[in-house]
């Protein structure tokens, strides 16, 4: 009997510390991984007219978008990103989609957040033209036959390129500022390089000022596009549809131009509801010496590039309504 309490005891003994060290295995966390500096952010919307720089790209129509954007974080304080985005539009040359190509980089300082990139605006299915028969004014655009009322005309390929830098300084919660610059040496492919900048500002509603987590914010912004003279395609008209003539039969000196918007919007979790007012200080006949709208209409709206007298209303004043939702895979798809 004496040797078998010793045996148990010598047993339990010699156990206990194998016991100790595995029960300690079982409770101890695993360690935290290493968070992937890989993220995606995505989305989508609709508007109930797409405002580009205060002019319409959608024939003052409803227009859907969508976008896709694969981030790298090199740190807490540099990502890095390439993207596509898709809108539904409604151009003179009857292209019907635009569709963007952007990549660039995004330092942040403290309360300065900037962003430094180039994007590629395609508009895909273009068809151009034109209501001259002078070879100057683009001669390749004749055999399709497709000269509308007005006279305007407009090349197959308005696809363009630019380089841009934005930044936001946030005040508070409630309050940032914005600005951005952008250049093209050749804006819609007219051969006119333009240069935009615009200043913008936010207020922020807080965070318990509506209920059942929804947001309040409104927001201004004052820019103008600064833009030079187009190619040999475009001139002034002696008439509609008439031979370049006089002051400016190889290109056109667009009107550089100032454009402005003011709303507001409310939010809940990933959603955005905007309510806009959009205006630019063109008036209708320089409006439509820039867009060479397929809608201008006679409106006595006579100027030095814009002889002809037709008026464009596509950068004129306007009520928007916007809806989008925004995600990033990271923080909404864990």
């Amino acid at each position: 009997m004496k040797k078998l309490v010793l045996s148990t005891l010598a047993a339990i003994a010699l156990a206990t510390p194998a016991l100790a060290a595995d029960l300690k295995m079982v409770t101890k966390a695993p360690p935290a991984p290493e968070p992937s500096p890989w993220d995606v952010a995505f989305g989508g919307g609709f508007t109930s007219d797409y405002i580009f720089r205060g002019i319409t790209q959608s024939n003052h129509r409803p227009s859907v978008n969508a976008y896709f954007e694969p981030r790298y974080n090199v740190s807490k304080d540099l990502q890095l990103y390439a993207g596509i985005a898709a809108s539904s539009i409604s151009f003179p040359n009857r292209a019907a989609a635009e569709v963007d190509f952007a990549a660039g980089f995004r330092p942040t300082f403290d309360k300065l957040a900037l962003d430094f990139g180039a994007i590629y605006y395609w508009y895909p299915g273009g068809t151009c033209f034109n209501g001259n028969v002078n070879p100057v004014f683009g001669q390749d655009c004749i055999e399709n036959g497709y000269i509308p009322i007005n006279g305007n005309v407009i090349k197959a390929n308005l696809s363009f390129f630019e380089v841009y830098a934005r930044g936001a300084y946030t005040v508070n919660d409630n309050l940032s500022f914005g600005a951005s610059a952008a250049y093209s040496p050749s804006v819609l492919n007219s051969g006119a390089d333009g240069t935009y900048v615009s200043g913008s500002v936010k207020f922020t509603a807080p965070s318990n000022a509506l209920p059942n987590g929804l947001g309040a914010y409104a927001s201004a912004e004052v820019g103008h596009w600064f833009l030079g003279t187009s190619d040999s395609f475009y001139c002034t008209q002696v008439a509609a549809g008439g031979p370049c003539g006089a002051p400016f039969p190889n290109g056109v000196p667009y009107a550089s131009y100032t454009t402005w918007n003011i709303g507001f919007g409310f939010t809940r979790s990933v959603f955005t509801l905007d309510f806009r007012y959009y205006d630019t200080n063109l008036n209708k006949g320089d409006c439509n010496a820039f867009t060479s709208d397929q809608t201008a209409r006679f409106t006595n709206s006579f100027t030095a590039i814009n002889p002809g007298g037709f008026g464009s209303n596509w950068c004129d004043e306007r009520f928007v309504v916007s809806g989008k939702f925004d995600l990033t895979a990271m923080a909404n798809l864990k």
